[in-house]
């Protein structure tokens, strides 16, 4: 299978926090993205060098809550505790190249990978796995399992101009996304099963999984976390 990094995602507690936080960090704040009515959220976005981009993303207050669990966790009690702290970077999306089919693969091997949902924002269209329980992805081995953002939402867009495309491009080149977890042996094996090994650095750690994103900026390198 082909993949790309498409895009970074900064969980926040609220749209102008998520943006505060990434303009202290990178110097440039994210523009106006949309709302997700089936999620219930919204975003805003910013464009990045080699076609992929960075979102910040919060529940919409103004939106109905929606019929199923937002994605991204959103909706768990580990998520709403770390908001507290202020945003973070959460997570991070693998995008499927064509020829390539995200639906049918994933009907291949509904075990290993969430179901492909459709989506809809203006002129986009795109399919992306969520698991059932709106939690963040997982890979899933004997007696554990590794995910906590670092195992990768696997995204696939039905229209040719995307965001990673579409966006201005700002003088932002991502350089490194690193990742830390008690289990980093286990994550590694799911992310060489989806062929995303080279996409992300995976350490060992005794501490909680952390996610890290080193960006070349104008500045020079800043970490986003």
């Amino acid at each position: 299978m082909s993949l790309a990094i498409d895009h970074l995602v900064i969980a926040a507690p609220d749209l102008d926090s998520g943006a505060d936080h990434v303009a202290s960090v990178l110097g440039v704040a994210p523009q106006a993205g949309g709302a997700h009515p089936r999620m219930g959220t919204h975003n805003r976005v910013l464009g990045l060098f080699g076609g992929m981009y960075l979102e910040v993303i919060a529940i919409d207050p103004a939106a109905p809550a929606p019929e199923r669990a937002r994605w991204f966790g959103l909706d768990t009690k580990p998520m709403r505790e770390r908001l507290r702290d202020g945003p973070f970077l959460a997570h991070w999306a693998a995008r499927v190249e064509r020829p390539h089919d995200l639906s049918r693969w994933q009907a291949q091997y509904p075990d290993k990978i969430a179901p492909a949902i459709p989506m809809d924002r203006g002129a986009l269209h795109w399919r992306l796995t969520v698991p059932g329980d709106g939690s963040l992805p997982a890979w899933h081995g004997e007696a554990a399992s590794a995910g906590e953002g670092l195992f990768p939402t696997l995204i696939q867009w039905d229209v040719p101009n995307h965001p990673g495309i579409s966006l201005p491009r700002q003088d932002l080149v991502l350089r490194r996304l690193r990742g830390q977890h008690p289990h980093a042996e286990l994550l590694r094996q799911g992310l060489a099963w989806i062929g995303a090994t080279a996409l992300i650095d995976i350490e060992q750690t005794d501490g909680p999984p952390l996610l890290s994103a080193d960006i070349d900026t104008p500045a020079g390198i800043k970490t986003l976390r």
